[in-house]
């Protein structure tokens, strides 16, 4: 059998999908393929070996259907089923699905009006104003087709992978490489370290008394699908879901020079770089030289690399070339960042009155078990525009449910609250009287994405303004590597919630991470209080506001920065509904 390595087993199975839903077949057999697909570029281990051992279905997603089509593929180069829809479109066709925005459906809508098979004739098309003459499409998409083909979207590049499975792939190749009877010390560095919020590759820094048999260990690595040497010391893989391993191996004296390389981004070394020169100093991951001397400094700890400097040890998640190097030269970092056993309470989660998978008791009994003195049951409003949502009626049957629970329950506060949808006037989806009967009203936008800039701005605005909106949620809609965010001027929203005693959200979905770290700073440096929520649907991802932690301390918070770090008495007080009281 040849191999085939995941990500070609996942693109095979994308692109059976598309060529269903070229061909017009029912939404849950596209469905099924592209979420077969999921699953297999995310697996940890080879997808082909679990087939031939006869396991690929314990994959979610993955049944009898996807074993057989998956073990045709691994016997023959590839699925029959594709090779018979294949012969029934033009190949160009295949290639107009893979731009953004455009996808199977509207490649085939393009071919069966205008007869356009290709990227070229789509370009000359949309050139020519044709695209808009479709019923459906527009000047914008015309617009928005011209752009993607200019920054050569056509052919998709190698995705970036969302922190947490980024940082998952990463430890297990850490734990394991730590087991290997020459290492000394085994650590991550590069984005991940620094809690980005997605990254392309991972870099892993080692210290070891035989350098080049830990390099030569990483091919042994169960999630590594492939390795080569990259030098002496030095190997490069590549993970069974496509992510491009570098390992970097040096004697244990050397150690924080590799680290510290490793770890900061571009910018970071470089200003670092350019701040040593002017002191006759040259720094690399090799050591710090000393111009006058000809010494070169090699130190078995970051601190010692930045106390060389003359500066104080920087954490990594500041180390993006924006104030960190001066800050630290003049004392002015933060004494200690936010950290996760910080936070009091949790203010964002559904349950099963929305689109959540657990009940209001098992959510605020799972809040109480992290630790938490309050916790707010925010299920979608009226008008959220996907999935369950509670009405009018529903949500003040909820209030009282709500309320038994919180009295049931001891050593917890349980707050009644909603998501309500903020419209695109900037006002909530339910009446004032309801609202004024909660203890804790989050709005976010939910419907009407596409508003101009100038229309989203005063939408945002007005939702600050409003006597009973306590926080914005996820204010900029983002999802990270997914869709971008709407058009709003942020400034002119923090200036609103900072005017109005609106507090803002950082909400902690890992593909969600909004506000992003460069907004939460300014917010916080405009005296807005900020919030880091779960956003939960279930017991299970009330941990996610790990995520959320890690942008606020790249934000450079502290735990006084952050509103739900302070206990229920101190929070409560600071509510819009507290001080109309």
């Amino acid at each position: 059998m040849p191999d085939f390595s995941n990500m070609a087993i996942a693109a095979a199975f994308d692109e059976l999908g598309d060529l269903y839903e070229l061909d017009g077949a029912v939404v849950h057999r596209v469905l099924a393929y592209r979420n077969a697909a999921r699953s297999i570029r995310e697996a940890p281990v080879s997808v082909a070996e679990l087939a031939r051992q006869g396991r690929i279905t314990e994959l979610p997603g993955v049944g009898r259907t996807i074993e057989e089509k998956t073990l045709a593929l691994l016997e023959t180069g590839t699925i029959p089923a594709a090779e018979k829809l294949r012969a029934r479109f033009p190949a160009g066709l295949i290639e107009m699905t893979r731009l953004p925005g455009l996808g199977p459906k509207r490649a085939r809508m393009l071919y069966d009006e205008l007869g356009i098979d290709s990227l070229d004739e789509l370009r000359e098309a949309a050139q020519a104003q044709r695209l808009r003459t479709v019923r459906g499409l527009g000047p914008k998409f015309e617009r928005n087709v011209l752009d993607a083909l200019e920054a050569g979207l056509g052919e998709a590049p190698a995705p970036r992978v969302l922190l947490p499975r980024a940082l998952g792939l990463g430890e297990q190749i850490r734990d394991a490489l730590r087991a290997h009877p020459a290492a000394v010390r085994v650590e991550l560095a590069g984005g991940v370290r620094r809690l980005s919020d997605s990254v392309k590759d991972l870099d892993v820094v080692a210290a070891a008394e035989d350098p080049g048999a830990l390099a030569a260990a990483l091919a042994e690595v169960d999630v590594i699908e492939s390795a080569s040497s990259a030098g002496p010391n030095a190997a490069r893989g590549r993970t069974h879901n496509g992510m491009a391993v570098d390992l970097r191996v040096v004697e244990p004296g050397q150690f924080g020079n590799l680290w510290q390389h490793f770890t900061g981004s571009a910018r970071h070394n470089v200003a670092l770089r350019e701040l040593a020169v002017r002191r006759g100093l040259h720094v690399s991951e090799y050591g710090i030289l000393d111009d006058a001397t000809g010494e070169t400094l090699r130190c078995a700890d970051e601190a010692a690399v930045y106390e060389r400097l003359g500066m104080a040890w920087i954490p990594p998640e500041l180390r993006e070339d924006r104030g960190e190097l001066q800050a630290a030269a003049e004392g002015r970092l933060p004494q200690r960042l936010v950290e996760l056993e910080d936070l009091r309470g949790d203010l964002h989660m559904h349950t099963t009155a929305s689109d959540g998978r657990n009940s209001i008791e098992q959510m605020a009994q799972a809040a109480l078990a992290r630790g938490y003195e309050y916790v707010a049951i925010t299920d979608h409003s009226a008008t959220h525009g996907f999935g369950n949502h509670v009405t009018a009626d529903q949500l003040r049957a909820q209030i009282e449910a709500v309320r038994e629970v919180n009295a049931r329950i001891d050593g917890i506060e349980v707050l009644i609250g909603t998501e309500t949808n903020i419209l695109p006037d900037g006002s909530p989806d339910y009446d004032d009287d309801l609202l004024a009967e909660l203890d804790w009203v989050v709005g976010s936008v939910h419907t009407a994405f596409g508003m101009g800039e100038a229309e989203m701005t005063a939408r945002l605005v007005a939702a600050c303004e409003h006597p009973w909106i306590d926080c914005i949620g996820h204010p900029t809609g983002r999802k990270i590597e997914q869709r971008p965010p709407y058009a709003l001027n942020v400034d002119r929203l923090v200036e609103a919630a900072a005017r109005t005693g609106t507090m803002i959200e950082i909400n902690s979905a890992p593909d969600r991470r909004d506000l992003n770290d460069v907004h939460a700073r300014a917010a916080r440096d405009a005296g807005v209080r900020i919030v880091v929520s779960s956003d939960a649907h279930g017991a299970g991802t009330l941990p996610n506001v790990r995520w959320g932690i890690a942008t606020a301390r790249r934000a450079w918070l502290t735990r006084e920065d952050v509103a739900n770090t302070l206990p229920w008495a101190q929070f409560a007080p600071l509510r819009k509904r507290a001080c109309r009281g």
